[in-house]
């Protein structure tokens, strides 16, 4: 069944899904399916937007198997096709142009969102502000082909707000754009508005408390998400939004708010490290030796150009990725290494004190 192209557009159906819905659309078995977005998933409950109306859908067994067997998940942001029986049955899901995941706590992949324009990065002026969480942040988008645009939010209650965001400012690469704003004000709206075209889909990352939520609420012009307020000592929030979303704006562009995340385990390779970090890779050039690591060597030309906290989440994330990487023989055998440095370290102790 062929959509309405101008119906979808309205959630954000662009070339990359016209031309996935093409590709699949030459199966047989998928002539009389329907197409729709995911716009909420809560655990096996999937609502489905066809850029009309929203319907609860279950996924089709067969299918939630399928992408068992390959561990992989259904996102907010998902173009699916489904079949129209007692109820609403996904049966496949157009291929993404890209998708946002992080490891879990047991290191499994788990999909946040998927077909994504922008990412603004909401982290408050307050004490929501963390320069080495944010360099997270940017790889997660920048690793996926997503732009991101860092949002400073509270502006108009951070008595250091000019020290913070020119810290901001001299921390990102030059080609980030960031933004300082009151997230409740029509002037958030106004200032977001050239980057929220029609048929753009954008979503909100950040930590609970950081002001997505209400920023949430200022883009759409409706109070569609809660809104609570943060402990006076540490500016945390309580995950006031429980699950992905996704939501119109009255220009045309979609929102997918998130909730807070509080720890985020990337799921990226160190090409797309070093993506993210184009401008350490780019001052490298300049290093005196080739393989310079930028810790201590003579001649490096990162140190001290690259503010050492980007420096610090560089090295991090390149560590976390080269573990991630191990085969379970290599973890034993690092394992095994760090107990015999451990123990060595002891007996050293020991003999001191002896």
């Amino acid at each position: 069944m062929y959509p309405s192209i101008e119906k979808l557009r309205a959630i954000g159906f662009d070339q990359h899904a016209l031309q996935a819905f093409h590709l699949i659309q030459s199966e047989p078995s998928s002539s009389q399916l329907e197409l729709a977005r995911i716009s909420n998933i809560q655990r096996d409950r999937f609502i489905l937007h066809d850029g009309a109306s929203e319907q609860p859908a279950q996924l089709r067994p067969a299918l939630y198997h399928a992408l068992q067997s390959r561990a992989e998940t259904l996102a907010v942001g998902d173009w699916v096709l489904f079949s129209q029986q007692d109820h609403a049955w996904i049966e496949s899901i157009l291929p993404a142009k890209n998708r946002l995941s992080r490891r879990n706590a047991e290191g499994q992949k788990q999909a946040l969102v998927a077909n994504i324009d922008l990412a603004l990065l909401v982290m408050g002026l307050d004490h929501d502000f963390n320069l080495r969480r944010l360099d997270r942040y940017l790889t997660l988008c920048i690793a996926n082909d997503v732009l991101p645009l860092l949002v400073l939010s509270k502006a108009d209650c951070s008595p250091q707000a000019a020290e913070k965001i020119a810290q901001a400012r001299a921390h990102l690469p030059a080609h980030i754009g960031l933004l300082a704003l009151d997230g409740r004000g029509d002037l958030a709206r106004e200032s977001l508005l050239p980057w929220l075209a029609a048929g753009q889909t954008v979503v909100l990352l950040g930590s609970s408390g950081a002001g997505k939520s209400t920023l949430t609420n200022t883009l759409i012009s409706a109070q569609v998400q809660d809104t609570g307020a943060v402990r006076i000592d540490d500016s945390r929030g309580r995950h006031t939004t429980t699950s992905r979303s996704l939501h119109l704006c009255p220009n045309g562009a979609c929102i997918i708010d998130t909730p807070g995340l509080r720890t985020i385990s990337l799921d990226s390779d160190e090409a797309g490290i070093h993506a993210a970090f184009s401008d350490i890779k780019a001052q490298a050039a300049l290093c005196r030796f080739r393989d310079c690591q930028h810790q201590d060597e003579p001649g490096c030309a990162v140190r001290g150009q690259i503010s050492s906290d980007r420096l610090k989440s560089f090295h991090k994330l390149l560590r976390e990725q080269s573990r991630e990487s191990q085969t379970p023989l290599q973890k034993q055998a690092q394992l095994a290494k760090w107990k015999i440095i451990s123990k060595s370290a002891r007996n050293k102790r020991k003999s001191h004190m002896d």
